[in-house]
């Protein structure tokens, strides 16, 4: 028998326009001038997305899912969870290692996608029910940085939030994102959280600026983005990527910059953006984490830490956490994390 797959919307029909127009308007009449990152991800940009994984500059993929090979076990013992809830889950394929787990521990029954993409989800969960007989998928499609609100499944959950995506907020916005999702975690409810750990400035700086020149594809393309949503005019090719690091921030930024002056017509908001020679249009953060820092962030949020495991050459960590009580000490039973 089918497992059920059932799909919530949690977005309006016109979530993307509304949104495109909104971060469009506020961005590009900042100073400096700046877009969100999750404009890079229409078809083209995701497909460019999965290029950079493969690249041997871009290692935080591979060291994440070298982790999850040691460690997901060891996750599915401290949690026993019986629900995995999956944010930015997209093709849901790290996840395997989870699911795997958590079936052979025998307390599997239920998978919670959350995506932006309905058709990512979809056919993501048409895999699933194919490799996982009585898996139950209850996909969201939602912003979870906006609206998070879990359908009703058998606890203890697991919430895993990988691939390095909390360092895309700004410090206020991931503070306020993980208040958020500090109250939608019940009493024996985990947390895993995947970072980028700060390492030689050299290793970031390739990471996000391959010598393929692919990341450089993918950081115009939200231009593309933009000239198809809202009529503009963007010469991408007018544009040079730029990847810098910010060590005051302990942050990759990546920029966009004008090889000429120039003004590009946005002509469904009736906007002219001008732009200097060499003026820089930011793109994306990509912040860097230290044990200690996301140890602080959680605990601000009401989690603690409980276990912190890396890749043998720690590029990257993934921290597991469970809601503290008024004294800071975790709900779970699982051991401090002195985990490496």
């Amino acid at each position: 028998m089918a497992a059920p797959f059932d799909l919530t919307r949690l977005l309006p029909a016109d979530h993307f326009d509304a949104a495109l127009r909104h971060d469009v308007r506020t961005g590009l009449t900042a100073d400096p001038k700046w877009l969100p990152p999750k404009w890079f991800y229409d078809a083209r940009g995701s497909e460019l997305f999965e290029q950079i994984t493969r690249l041997p500059e871009y290692y935080p993929t591979r060291a994440e899912r070298a982790i999850l090979t040691a460690r997901a076990a060891e996750a599915a013992a401290a949690t026993r969870a019986r629900t995995l809830v999956e944010l930015g889950s997209g093709s849901s394929e790290k996840t395997r290692l989870l699911l795997d787990a958590l079936r052979d521990l025998g307390t599997l029954e239920s998978y919670v996608p959350v995506d932006v993409s309905e058709s990512a989800l979809r056919e993501a969960g048409d895999a699933l029910a194919a490799e996982y007989p009585g898996l139950a998928v209850h996909a969201l499609v939602s912003d979870f940085t906006a609206t998070l609100a879990l359908p009703p499944t058998r606890g203890p959950r697991l919430v895993a939030f990988l691939g390095g995506t909390l360092g895309n907020l700004l410090p206020d916005e991931r503070a306020a994102f993980l208040a958020a999702l500090r109250r939608e975690l019940e009493p024996g409810d985990s947390l895993l959280v995947g970072t980028d750990l700060v390492k030689d400035p050299a290793v970031l700086v390739a990471a996000y600026d391959d010598a393929a020149g692919v990341t450089a594809a993918f950081d115009r393309n939200v231009l593309h983005v933009v000239n198809r949503g809202l009529d503009a005019d963007f010469d991408p090719d007018a544009f040079a990527h730029v990847a810098h690091w910010n060590a005051a921030n302990e942050w990759i930024e990546m920029r966009l910059r004008s090889l000429r002056e120039q003004t590009v017509k946005i002509r469904d908001l009736d906007l002219a953006v001008p732009f200097a020679e060499g003026e820089e249009l930011r793109t994306e953060v990509s912040a860097k984490f230290r044990r200690r820092g996301i140890t602080a962030e959680l605990a601000a949020a009401g989690l603690e830490l409980v276990h912190w495991w890396t890749d043998p050459e720690e590029r990257f960590g993934l921290s597991l956490a469970t809601p503290a009580d008024r004294d800071g000490a975790a709900r779970d039973a699982a051991a401090p994390g002195g985990d490496s």
